[in-house]
């Protein structure tokens, strides 16, 4: 799950993104409206955090843009206002939920896992299914084989996982697994995921992620 941060509270930002990532989520942070319309209109982003008090463009403005383009990411709009009419006035430009300043952090998790559960319901099946390996994507559990026995990942050994699942039979690249669970500033060895398909591997089955030289992996029944 790839998350978008648009907050220019530079602290606040950093901390928040810490936070998600993690939870297991790829986390991409911007601070300005404009930059941040341009990030979540070029990118496939699963969740949009969005603050109103922006430079270059406030939060309000962008959501309507993202909005009257047909862009339905799920929106959470962050704001030191408090009121009815600011409530109001963001989920007219089509945010989907909206929480006031200062929030406990719990809660704003609680509250993404929530539109992301409900945008899996109105979408896709948030239950991936390879074989006898099922993911449920909402609780971010794993279950393998016939008893249905569930096996532990790190939060982003599921990341991975999933990648792998959406695509099941397909080839997936590094550059795939790398942009959606990782962000997009991360410039490290890109080989660091041949150490989370080793350790999905040894918990799920070697034969299960075939290596495609070249190419990438693929998440076959086993």
């Amino acid at each position: 799950m790839r998350v978008l941060i648009v907050e220019d509270e530079r602290r606040l930002a950093v901390s928040l993104a810490r936070g998600l990532t993690a939870e297991g989520y790829a986390v991409d942070v911007v601070h300005d409206g404009l930059e941040g319309l341009h990030m979540a209109s070029e990118g496939a982003y699963d969740l949009l955090i969005l603050d109103i008090m922006l430079p270059g463009m406030n939060g309000y403005r962008v959501c309507a843009t993202l909005r009257a383009a047909g862009n339905e990411v799920p929106i959470l709009m962050l704001t030191a206002k408090d009121g009815e009419y600011d409530e109001a006035e963001g989920l007219d430009t089509g945010a989907d939920d909206y929480l006031t300043k200062p929030f406990s952090y719990v809660v704003l998790v609680a509250r993404v896992k929530a539109l992301l559960r409900r945008r899996a319901r109105a979408g896709a099946s948030p239950v991936l299914t390879v074989g006898d390996l099922r993911m449920d994507t909402a609780a971010r559990r794993v279950f393998r084989g016939e008893e249905g026995q569930e096996v532990a990942l790190t939060a982003k050994e599921f990341a991975v996982l999933e990648q792998l699942a959406v695509r099941a039979g397909e080839v997936v690249s590094k550059a795939q697994i790398l942009e959606h669970v990782w962000d997009f500033a991360y410039d490290g060895d890109p080989n660091i995921i041949e150490v989370y398909i080793s350790a999905l591997r040894r918990k799920l089955g070697a034969p299960r992620i075939q290596t495609v030289r070249g190419a990438g992996y693929r998440l076959v029944a086993g």
